[in-house]
């Protein structure tokens, strides 16, 4: 069972969605939906306040009245809560901001079983893959496993590589850049940059023409002329490959 939760001030936009959600349900049988709706989206935010609420999935509307859906989304990260974020917006205005605070898409509306079905596709095999994904790192004659979630960029030093990991750790790993990118091929979530850096998409928090900045607050200067393929490459990761 999955929980999923719809945030929309507009109401007939929202049964839009929800009527979709349970089409989508209909036809995979086995991917059974439990569906709220809020209209206030500070109602959502009390009820996970206060209650832990934490579904699997929100749809969240950027622009609503009481506070902007970006704002909502930074509050939710705040309490700790790692739903899946997909936003809903009628303009691309806030693109950037929306993967900022950890979104997994960013929909524009009118929104259509086109649109939609693939990125639940998407989300949901993510969700199943999540607790299968890592690698086997040979350390100081130990095998380890590490998560390629916890991986958020790799740096050559000479003949080993550094690995930094979330909450301040890292590894060091005798194995050439080569064959590391060899280990994460098959993983779209990680990008060459120049030859001395992996990094991960899902934790860059913000990149501009002259460097990247990690959402631990690292930041990793860009080769000259490399800044366009990587912008490419993280919208692409987050949005697809339309326009």
């Amino acid at each position: 069972m999955y929980l999923i939760a719809l945030c929309d001030d507009e109401a007939a936009e929202m049964e839009k969605i929800k009527s979709l959600l349970e089409q989508y349900q209909e036809w995979h049988g086995d991917c059974p939906f439990q569906i709220d709706c809020f209209v206030n989206v500070n109602e959502l935010l009390i009820r996970m306040e206060e209650s832990g609420y934490m579904p699997d999935i929100l749809f969240m509307d950027i622009y609503m009245p009481e506070k902007m859906g970006i704002q909502a989304a930074q509050e939710i990260r705040e309490m700790g809560n790692g739903c899946r974020i997909i936003f809903l917006t009628s303009s691309k205005e806030y693109a950037l901001e929306a993967y900022q605070v950890d979104a997994v898409q960013y929909l524009l509306k009118p929104i259509s079983d086109k649109e939609l079905f693939p990125v639940l596709d998407k989300t949901l095999r993510a969700m199943e893959r999540e607790q299968q994904k890592h690698l086997l790192l040979r350390i100081d004659g130990t095998i380890r496993r590490v998560a390629l979630h916890d991986i958020l960029y790799c740096e050559a030093q000479k003949k080993s590589q550094s690995i930094c990991l979330t909450e301040n750790r890292q590894l060091q790993l005798r194995m050439t850049m080569g064959r590391l990118q060899e280990m994460l091929a098959g993983h779209d979530e990680f990008v060459r940059v120049g030859v001395a850096y992996i990094i991960n998409l899902e934790h860059v928090e913000s990149l501009n023409t002259q460097m990247l900045q990690m959402d631990n607050g690292d930041e990793i200067y860009l080769p000259r002329g490399s800044y366009q393929n990587l912008r490419e490459l993280y919208f692409d990761y987050y949005c697809g490959d339309d326009d």
